[in-house]
């Protein structure tokens, strides 16, 4: 994600394996790996989740005393990443980073079959969607976009990370409150759906805010919205005025970000990961400078607190895509209740 801190890992490093992460001085843990540690960022080199990804492994691998190599394997909105950490052994050398979200929502996709009981998640940082488009766009703001839309239905294209990506799943939202037609351009990760509206291949793009901030500090885009109820505050470009300044009803859901391993990895290891992240992650200076570089809440949470934040976007997001239309089955098949029938998980941990 730290996309301003590594600008050559946003443009040119190889998708396949982005090299390891080095090892610093080890603290004294339960959990003591002999061999170098596996991160899979099943999205593109460059984007929201890599960054994040190696902001984590630079801290783990300084905890932990091994290497943490950073693998992208992008595919198939990030479930073939996923897929490949399910299938290896819940033996603490293997994790994934991403939307913790979409560990819900891959089985109603008809993408993976997993659910979140199969996962011990750790949160990092909750990013926000923002709708922006090219600078050359004649759209000045985010009612101008819409009223576009509605002149040319089926024409004005939007670039996301995938089918049933955050990025894909708001402008499905904001596409059926409005009666628009629209035409999606999927891409293999947030970071090149964000090049191509800058790049004029798209003419609109919604993926996160990390995604886009270094581009729209060049002034290569222009952010029209954020899907939020108050303003964005994006360093070194201002504030980013809120959705629901056009669309006041219009439902908004959390996306938070972290890695995650295979439940039933060994308590030496989770104790391990949850100290670290006690320790390390909540006090990460690098991590701390990223979200507040890339319009990003900094909210490091491990154990029942960070699987109640995971489990209240699941719900959201699993009903949300079903009214879509976009899911094979029913979330209620999954053990997912409609939202308006489950306590939901503030951004501080607490129930409302």
């Amino acid at each position: 994600m730290l996309r301003l801190l590594f600008p050559a890992l946003a443009l040119g490093l190889s998708c396949a394996f982005s090299g390891p992460v080095g090892a610093a001085e080890p603290g004294s843990y339960p959990w003591k790996p002999n061999r170098p540690i596996t991160l899979i960022v099943p999205w593109a080199a460059g984007g929201s989740t890599d960054q994040m990804a190696r902001i984590v492994a630079t801290e783990m691998a300084a905890a932990l005393g091994q290497p943490v190599n950073v693998v992208n394997r992008p595919g198939a909105t990030g479930s073939l990443g996923v897929k490949s950490v399910l299938e290896a052994a819940a033996d603490g050398y293997t994790w994934c980073a991403g939307s913790t979200g979409s560990l819900g929502t891959y089985p109603l996709l008809g993408l993976l079959d997993t659910k979140l009981d199969d996962w011990r998640v750790f949160v990092t940082v909750a990013n926000v969607p923002v709708v922006s488009v090219g600078a050359d766009s004649s759209a000045r703001d985010f009612g101008e976009l819409l009223a576009d839309i509605a002149r040319r239905p089926g024409e004005i294209t939007v670039a996301t990370a995938g089918v049933g990506s955050t990025g894909h799943r708001v402008m499905e939202l904001i596409a059926q409150k409005q009666r628009l037609s629209y035409r999606h351009v999927p891409y293999p990760g947030g970071k090149p759906a964000s090049l191509s509206t800058a790049a004029g291949e798209t003419l609109a793009t919604t993926q996160l805010a990390a995604d886009q901030a270094d581009l729209i500090r060049a002034h290569r885009l222009r952010p029209l919205a954020a899907l939020s109820r108050e303003p964005l505050e994006l360093a070194g470009h201002g504030s980013i005025p809120p959705v629901t300044r056009w669309l006041p009803d219009l439902k908004i859901s959390t996306d938070y970000f972290g890695l995650w391993t295979r439940a039933g990895t060994g308590p030496e290891v989770i104790e391990t990961m949850d100290r670290i992240w006690a320790e390390r992650i909540a006090t990460s200076r690098a991590l701390q400078d990223y979200a507040r570089e890339n319009g990003a809440l900094f909210l490091p949470s491990s154990g029942a607190k960070a699987r109640a934040l995971t489990w209240d976007t699941i719900v959201v997001d699993a009903w949300a895509l079903h009214q879509l239309g976009l899911t094979k089955r029913s979330p209620e098949t999954m053990g997912i209740p409609r939202p308006d029938s489950t306590p939901r998980a503030t951004v501080d941990g607490k129930l409302k």
